[in-house]
């Protein structure tokens, strides 16, 4: 099992950037596949970007991010981060560090991942 701790998220300007971080309690981290989802009030779960393990060097975004938003990985700190910039109001949300272990293809579905962080808020202000 892993233990996932979002940090970096605050409030910015319309137009403003921030940075994610995801830090992995495991000793195996890159054998896991990372994702960030995000969760506006009233709204559903929804996929943002994932980046599968050391030996896939693969990254998905879903459209609304792509150009914006950069996943990325550092297996020696056991972390993963997401780079937002651009950020527009409708960004706001809580974001999710999501993780699955294996050499699985990359899931862009909460049941494809069975370990989660307990968020990190973050808020675009018009």
């Amino acid at each position: 099992q892993v233990q996932l701790v979002e940090s970096g998220g605050g409030e910015v300007q319309t137009g403003g950037s921030l940075r994610l971080s995801c830090a992995a309690s495991t000793p195996i981290f890159g054998g896991y596949r990372m994702a960030w989802f995000r969760q506006a009030p009233g709204k559903e779960r929804e996929f943002v970007a994932a980046v599968g393990w050391q030996g896939l060097n693969t990254t998905e975004y879903v459209e609304s991010v792509k150009g914006r938003f950069t996943i990325s990985r550092d297996n020696a700190k056991k972390t993963v981060y997401l780079q937002m910039n651009s950020l527009m109001p409708e960004d706001t949300a809580v974001y999710y560090c999501a993780a699955a272990f294996g050499s699985g293809s990359i899931s862009r579905t909460n049941s494809g991942y069975g370990y989660w962080g307990r968020g990190t808020q973050v808020t675009v202000s018009s």
